[in-house]
Parts: C-alpha cells; structure tokens; sequence
C-alpha cells in the first residue's frame, strides 16, 4: 500500500538549479548580466591589444 500520508515528513527539498529556473527574474538578471559582462571583458581585451602609437 503506497504511502499517501506524509504529515511526519519533511517538506521534499527543491534541486538548486530547479529553483533557478523557476524563477524569471532570476533569469532575466542571468540572461542580461552575462553577457554584459563577457562583452566588457572583450571590449577591455581588445583596447589593450591596440599596440601604443609613437
């Protein structure tokens, strides 16, 4: 007989990641702030690669 009763057990714990995708701010932030920052970092790397002018 399966166990449908579970008034002594603890509330079932939600995976990290789950808890991510759950949540559309979360991800709006991720989805906006990720970028942003890879293309920063490329935009530095690339104004250090022009060589310097005499």
């Amino acid at each position: 007989m399966p166990d449908t009763e579970k008034t002594n057990e603890e509330p079932e714990r939600m995976a990290p990641m789950q808890l991510v995708l759950d949540n559309p701010f979360l991800l709006l932030f991720i989805g906006v702030v990720i970028p942003t920052v890879f293309y920063l970092i490329w935009g530095i790397m690339e104004i250090l690669s022009i060589p310097v002018a005499q």
